[in-house]
């Protein structure tokens, strides 16, 4: 040890396990209000088309609203 407290390897190695920690909980927070926003933003029903029309194609399959 030195005089002035942890030794420079110490030192190092508490830093590098703070700044992988601090890493984590940003990545587990940043998902966590990613769900959050998912679960809390319901966009409302669009007009659509319920019939087929003259291309026939494109309408929705099952209209939740």
């Amino acid at each position: 040890m030195t005089a002035g407290g942890f030794n420079p390897i110490y030192r190092t190695r508490i830093l590098i396990w703070v700044l992988i920690s601090a890493a984590l909980l940003l990545f587990a927070f940043a998902n966590a209000h990613l769900v959050y926003v998912a679960f809390k933003s319901q966009p409302d029903c669009v007009p659509h088309l319920t019939e087929a029309n003259e291309n026939g194609k494109f309408r929705a399959a099952k209209p939740a609203c």
